[in-house]
């Protein structure tokens, strides 16, 4: 037995796989779920849902009259790439080959698990990325990348009027946020024919709404518009007043340069429809098409497209563990979405 035999792809997948499955799943997997394609070019149709128009009349016995297929727009990039490695550090390597000489399984088995968390890092790092790609689609419009002398721009191409800021800070206790909201609702309603139920936003917004004098007074109408008023007694009257089910995502990731970000900004609130607002579309990593079939590395596919691999390496003795993705969300629905900056303008 040596290390070649330990670390190998499959099992870093299994044991992947079986610490992620009781984790509640990000918003964006929800969302967005994953598919695979070939190629890298991804395409997708924008606009395709609006306010019906109705089925002309005809005489009987006439030629039906073509419908142009107006209001689409086809939306087309290249998905982007992301590799990143991990080797066994020299001190762990020692350890592992002097309890492998031992054949002591319990300290075995300590070790090989020591290095599989460490290398879960590049699981959870893609996993996050996928994420941040999705929630910036959603809560921008965009998504803008830059690394590793790579910079990644796509515009989904979101109405600028579905961009908007409130009519007054929602900080400020005398700010009408109710009508924010509804004003988002029937815009998206005019617009695209779509009723709009779902919204996300983070705990700091929520914060306003409770110091907010409208929903105090009502929420605390029989003690005067004074108490505490809890998080979830604040989502269940928006849903009861306006129809729309909101979650609150305080989610973190650190970016390129090692900065904690949110994956929702303090202070946006979004208005989404119900139900999948698109997919997030895998492409085939050169490993999976190239070295799955070859006796050069140990390849494993995780998460639909998400490549783990293997390889041997003799000088110094070694394992290299890579991660590696091609992927990006598409966002048909865009027009559908609304996005209030609550600072106000």
């Amino acid at each position: 037995m040596s290390i070649f035999d330990l670390i190998i792809s499959s099992e870093i997948v299994a044991y992947w796989e079986l610490k992620t499955q009781d984790r509640a799943p990000y918003l964006g997997e929800e969302l967005w779920p994953a598919q695979q394609k070939m190629g890298l070019k991804l395409e997708w149709l924008k606009g395709s849902s609006g306010l019906p128009i109705v089925l002309r009349p005809s005489a009987y016995d006439a030629a039906a009259i073509p419908r142009p297929r107006i209001g689409f727009e086809k939306l087309s990039a290249h998905m982007p790439f992301f590799k990143e490695s991990k080797y066994i550090n020299e001190e762990l390597r020692q350890q592992l080959n002097m309890v492998i000489e031992g054949g002591n399984q319990a300290l075995i088995d300590m070790i090989v698990t020591q290095i599989f968390n460490d290398e879960m890092e590049l699981l959870e790092g893609a996993a996050a990325q996928r994420e941040r790609m999705r929630m910036m689609a959603l809560t921008t419009g965009v998504i803008s990348i830059e690394g590793n002398g790579q910079a990644y721009d796509y515009d989904y191409g979101m109405p600028e009027d579905h961009k908007v800021n409130a009519t007054k800070a929602w900080s400020d206790p005398t700010a009408d946020i109710l009508e924010d909201i509804r004003t988002g609702i029937q815009k998206i309603e005019d617009d695209t024919g779509v009723t709009v139920e779902r919204a996300v936003t983070s705990s700091k917004v929520i914060g306003y709404m409770r110091k907010n004098n409208e929903i105090k007074g009502t929420l605390n109408v029989l003690s005067g518009g004074v108490g505490y008023i809890s998080d979830t007694k604040i989502i269940g009257y928006l849903a009861d007043e306006l129809g729309i089910q909101v979650v609150v995502n305080d989610k973190q990731y650190k970016d390129e340069t090692k900065t904690t970000q949110r994956y929702v900004a303090d202070d946006v609130f979004v208005l989404f429809p119900s139900g999948n607002l698109g997919n997030t579309w895998f492409g085939m990593t050169p490993e999976q098409s190239d070295l799955m079939s070859s006796n050069v590395a140990n390849v494993t596919i995780t998460d639909v497209g998400v490549a783990v691999t293997t390889i041997e390496k003799a000088d110094p003795v070694q394992v290299e563990t890579k991660v590696t993705q091609i992927c990006l969300p598409d966002f048909p629905t865009a027009d559908q979405v609304y996005i209030v900056d609550v600072l106000g303008a």
